[in-house]
């Protein structure tokens, strides 16, 4: 019951995503009566929950290297900061950005608990909030052009016209709500994944059920319920709250604002363009509000931007401003109050050592550590930071190295028969053999693990430089399956 308590947070984000973004999926279709909100409602929750579930992972894991939320009660508070802030938006009608909610919270959760924040992740992130409603402007732009050249050289007749518009705003809608699920759900749930409490559902050797996926199946069902309750008001305002649009340009705007949107979830589709050399689309939790917006505003451009509300644009980067900030300040204040007045532990102390060891492992890499900082221990990673700032002197790449070496971790695998469940999908057998071998091992480190790994099997070797970012990633999935199973044990 405490567990389902926690989770309950992260299914009131949901469904105050769901109330909030439908409107991005059949916001415009619902506006100009081409399809009935009991419709659209219906295909948009069905769809939302096939995107959770088959394709939330990619975002997720972005999310997570944002901040890693290391107890189960702070991400609650993580997730319930995030859906008051977006719950609120709602209320006034706007629709405003759950992925700023989330990544708000994050931040506060970051801030309280002195972890280092990873400001690539942040970048990232930020950067698509940027880029994001620019490409479905551009998508818009292109698409609405090409539309109109077609009708111009093929004459329908108005009502097949209208019927086709129709059926393509129902399809489009389907596809932006899988879209919806595959990359927002990692805003509901994904901070979550690091401390899941679920076991992997094995359904008689034919597929598997893993934590990670049941987590994302709630999600994305709490989506749908805010689905088909609330999503109503906000329809309105981006359907027509910004530019008055044809059933056609509607059309088009969903399906701009589902292409950047699928983009930014298709784990597929980014390693195929790594695999050819090519920088990859980020997997990120994007912004589907903006997106939409950023489609809706392609389309008055078209018409020399006469059209556009310009004050309801106002309105809505005002939201946009005052959401990730305010989602911070509330997480700080509630994590504060959830552990000391409520004494529900809302992160891990994590401390930071110089021992003999770590300052051997450096000097392999000709890092020095000044004897001023020998065999001290740091409770937070702030705390350590600051201290080698202001004894040594090392540029932004050698504090990070240290920073990784000198973390205390505490790795003991102890359930091996589900880790082997957890990991059979994401490391070769050799590799989980390996994995295996060391149960009942503690490692204070997550290097010392990796070179017990090393050591145990060639599974787990670097043999050219493109490996080791590739190892790298495995060994963190490693770490995160057995912090799940420690964490268990104490919610």
């Amino acid at each position: 019951m405490l567990i389902l308590f926690y989770l309950s947070s992260g299914l009131f984000l949901g469904w105050s995503l769901g109330a909030n973004d439908a409107a991005n999926v059949f916001g415009t279709a619902v506006s100009t009566k081409m399809v009935r909100f009991k419709t659209a409602a219906i295909i948009a929750s069905i769809f939302v929950v096939l995107g959770a579930v088959s394709m939330g992972g990619g975002a997720s894991a972005t999310l997570g290297k944002l901040g890693a939320v290391d107890m189960i009660a702070g991400a609650f508070v993580v997730a319930l900061s995030a859906g008051f802030v977006v719950y609120t938006m709602v209320r006034l009608g706007l629709p405003v950005s759950t992925s700023q909610a989330i990544v708000g919270a994050i931040m506060g959760w970051s801030f309280f608990s002195g972890t280092l924040v990873d400001y690539s992740a942040l970048i990232k992130i930020v950067t698509s909030w940027i880029a994001g409603p620019i490409l479905a402007m551009i998508f818009s732009l292109l698409i609405y052009y090409i539309f109109q050249k077609l009708t111009q050289k093929i004459h329908v007749h108005i009502f097949r016209i209208d019927l086709y518009t129709r059926i393509g705003l129902i399809v489009v809608g389907a596809f932006g709500a899988y879209s919806l699920g595959a990359n927002n759900v990692a805003n509901v749930m994904g901070v979550f994944v690091p401390v899941s409490p679920f076991k992997t559902i094995d359904f008689f050797g034919l597929m598997q059920f893993n934590s990670t996926q049941q987590l994302f199946l709630l999600g994305g069902l709490a989506i749908a319920v805010g689905i088909m309750t609330y999503s109503g008001k906000v329809m309105e305002t981006v359907g027509a709250g910004i530019v008055k649009l044809t059933p056609q340009a509607a059309l088009v705007v969903v399906l701009a604002h589902s292409i950047v949107l699928f983009l930014f979830a298709s784990q597929g589709l980014h390693d195929w363009m790594r695999s050819l050399g090519l920088p990859g689309i980020p997997l990120v939790p994007i912004s589907s509000s903006q997106l939409v917006i950023g489609a809706v505003v392609g389309i008055g451009m078209v018409h020399g931007g006469r059209n556009i509300q310009y004050a309801t644009l106002v309105r809505i980067g005002l939201g946009w401003v005052y959401t990730p900030v305010a989602a911070a300040l509330i997480a700080f204040f509630a994590l504060f109050f959830m552990q000391n007045v409520f004494s529900q532990p809302v992160h891990q102390q994590v401390p930071f050592e110089f021992s003999l060891e770590v300052r051997d492992k450096l000097n392999e890499k000709s890092i020095t550590i000044p004897k001023s900082l020998w065999k001290y221990q740091y409770p937070t990673a702030v705390a350590c930071r600051r201290a080698l700032l202001d004894e040594a002197s090392m540029d932004h790449s050698e504090l990070a190295i240290v920073m990784e070496y000198a973390k205390v971790e505490l790795l003991k695998l102890q359930d091996p028969e589900r880790f082997v469940q957890a990991a059979v999908k994401d490391l070769t057998p050799e590799q989980i053999n390996a994995v295996v071998a060391l149960e009942g091992e503690t490692y204070r480190h997550r290097w010392q693990l990796g070179e017990a790994l090393r050591a145990e099997s060639d599974s787990w070797q670097i043999t050219d430089p493109g490996q080791t970012s590739q190892r790298e990633n495995e060994l963190n999935l490693v770490c995160e399956i057995i912090h799940r199973q420690m964490n268990l044990k104490s919610p």
